[in-house]
């Protein structure tokens, strides 16, 4: 792999790790899915470290599958420039025969904003990039899907669903939920109760190239690089949903 610019950095990486792990995938077989997923979170974060430690020395990581000491690193809060991955996004879809809603993430967090990411979703053969923001569709207005988690759906969303009259869409990883919106499976993924900066920070920069609205339930911009990598909501979706969604959502917290 040559030294090229973060974009297609980015891009290389998540792409490359992804077919490691299309190859873990074949090689390992699905007879035992707790060895599947812990061969495939090691494989993956060792592959991207090792690859960011050589391309980019003077920049941080923070890494999903990091210990907790490295995460705690306080030089990492004092970097201009700190690369954020989740090396395998949906360990429980990946380690699932057939399924193919995960995805790897590898951003690049720099001066206070993100300014460089993709999104590799192995198993459907595509890396979403800022390198190539996809071209998000049109909204015609009427009926429209929401993503949501597959075992976890926030109870307010189902409200925020009827209300709006919109139909939930189960999908795996949060990658891949944030990559329907941007591809046209759906029209926007709202989720609270729990993430963290790695689950985001990938697909939300693609986002952000892409136009599509990002922020979290409140309307207020999410921030990365933080002491405490808790991130613990977001809403992307298409721009002419933005205020209606939160506007919605405002209304169900009252």
């Amino acid at each position: 792999m040559t030294i090229r610019d973060d974009h297609a950095l980015a891009a290389d990486l998540a792409s490359e790790a992804g077919e490691k792990l299309l190859r873990i995938r074949e090689d390992t077989g699905f007879g035992d899915s707790s060895a599947l997923r812990a061969e495939g979170d090691r494989a993956s974060h060792v592959f991207l470290m090792e690859a960011l430690a050589r391309l980019r020395p003077s920049d941080s990581v923070l890494s999903e599958e990091a210990t907790r000491e490295e995460r705690l690193d306080p030089r990492r809060l004092s970097a201009e420039r700190v690369w954020i991955v989740d090396p395998l996004d949906g360990t429980r879809e990946f380690a699932e025969e057939g399924r193919s809603d995960w995805a790897v993430h590898v951003a690049l967090w720099e001066r206070g904003k993100l300014v460089a990411g993709a999104v590799a979703l192995p198993a459907q053969g595509r890396t979403l990039t800022t390198a190539e923001p996809p071209k998000l569709p049109a909204y015609d207005k009427g009926r429209f899907r929401i993503a949501v988690s597959r075992t976890r759906p926030p109870e307010f969303v189902q409200k925020l669903a009827y209300l709006a009259g919109a139909d939930l869409v189960p999908i795996g990883s949060a990658g891949a939920k944030i990559s329907a919106v941007l591809t046209g499976e759906v029209e926007a993924y709202v989720h609270a109760g729990g993430q963290y900066e790695w689950d985001s920070a990938a697909p939300v920069a693609v986002a952000l190239a892409a136009g599509a609205h990002v922020s979290r339930i409140d309307g207020s911009e999410p921030v990365y690089n933080q002491a405490d990598p808790s991130l613990p909501d977001i809403l992307v979706s298409l721009p002419e949903l933005a205020t209606s969604l939160l506007a919605g959502i405002r209304d169900l917290h009252r």
